[in-house]
């Protein structure tokens, strides 16, 4: 190679970036120590991009998109800045940076740590949520000061962490703020997207970015937080309580009552809820007659003569009897088996300890009459004086 071709080698005559890439920032143009760019040259700059010429760690002339040719004329502050005495006649030395400024579209954001949340219905509240934005360069210049430095390049990886920060800050203090109830956040992520994005735009103007779009696409909730949402609809669809109540007791008795495997324990089920049908029908007839039989006023009613007395226990539950044997309570349905507070063992009798664990049994019951709770296998309510053996 001769010594001419050397020099016109040392020399550039165009200066451009293409782009082959999805996620590069900015890109300085490489030029060795000994390369230089000549007077005249040409400076392609293409759609998205914007070329910026910095000389001795200064910033000076900044091109849009176009083609440029490089001399005195076209590169004012660069040749005041300079101050040489030939303007470019033959080459001048500088360092030329492309920004991209194209939109950055579907950048992931997500909370590595729950967001705290104080809300009305159910007390302070662990947040998680997710989403897309997208954002771009629209300062160059400033994003060169603050951000870049002196890289050879920079992409969107080196900076994406330290957006999504600013995203989740934003966004905590945007629900904090908007003071939703946490069951309605889902109808809400619209109007938190876009009181957040102007927020976070304030904060990425700092370093010559603006977002141009934000999307929240998940607030989840805790998993306990779900369950206590679902029981409160699952209330919600039963509608009266008390009603919901006395069926699920009915049909307890019921297939109490059609326990054929049960023994005794099924029979005395089958006794109570005999007992319950009774009263409920003299209820009923009771109700219809207006408490009066279907005979005379004047007759007596008649007695069965054969009619067989029952043992009956105090229900553990409502106090009320109970026929020996009887599993539920034909008035509150409740279980009547005695078991061991500790390892739920059946206990027979009233024994201080139980035979399987050894555990203390403190019995608890309530008083039927005042409805007290008491502990112990008492005779007497401490409370009212009532007796609690029937």
């Amino acid at each position: 190679m001769g010594l001419l071709n050397f020099i016109k080698g040392e020399f550039l005559e165009v200066v451009h970036w293409e782009d082959d890439s999805q996620d590069t920032m900015v890109y300085k143009f490489p030029m060795t120590d000994k390369q230089q760019i000549k007077e005249n040259a040409q400076l392609v700059v293409r759609p998205s991009q914007v070329a910026i010429f910095v000389y001795q760690g200064q910033i000076a002339d900044v091109y849009q998109p176009g083609k440029y040719t490089l001399h005195t004329d076209t590169m004012p502050i660069l040749t005041s800045l300079s101050n040489w005495k030939y303007l470019f006649e033959n080459h001048f030395k500088t360092d030329v940076y492309f920004v991209n400024t194209k939109q950055f579209v579907n950048q992931k954001w997500g909370t590595a740590n729950p967001i705290m949340m104080r809300d009305q219905d159910f007390g302070i509240l662990r947040l998680r949520g997710f989403g897309v934005y997208s954002f771009k360069v629209n300062e160059p210049v400033a994003f060169l000061k603050e951000v870049f430095g002196s890289n050879k390049f920079f992409t969107v990886d080196q900076i994406n962490e330290h957006l999504k920060s600013l995203i989740v800050s934003t966004v905590s203090d945007s629900i904090a703020e908007a003071k939703i109830p946490a069951i309605d956040l889902a109808m809400q992520y619209d109007e938190i997207g876009r009181l957040t994005q102007s927020r976070i735009d304030e904060r990425f103007a700092v370093y010559g970015l603006t977002i141009s779009d934000f999307a929240i696409e998940n607030i989840s909730l805790p998993e306990s937080v779900e369950q206590a949402i679902d029981k409160r609809s699952q209330m919600g669809a039963l509608g009266d309580l008390n009603k919901y109540m006395q069926f699920q007791t009915a049909e307890a008795i019921r297939d109490a009552a059609q326990n054929e495997g049960g023994g005794m324990a099924g029979m005395g089920a089958g006794m109570g809820a005999g007992m319950g049908i009774g009263k409920a029908m003299s209820d009923m007839m009771n109700g219809m007659s207006g408490g009066q039989g279907t005979g005379s006023p004047s007759q007596p009613q008649v007695q069965p003569q054969n009619q067989t007395n029952t043992p009956t226990k105090p229900c553990l539950n409502c106090n009320q009897p109970v026929p020996e044997g009887a599993k539920f309570c034909p008035e509150c349905g409740s279980d009547q088996v005695k078991r061991c507070v500790h390892c739920q063992t059946e206990i027979k009798g009233n024994p201080k300890f139980c035979p399987e664990c050894g555990g203390i049994q403190a019995l608890e019951g309530t008083c039927g009459k005042c409805g007290e709770t008491y502990e112990g296998d008492l005779k007497f309510c401490p409370n009212c004086g009532n007796n609690l053996k029937g």
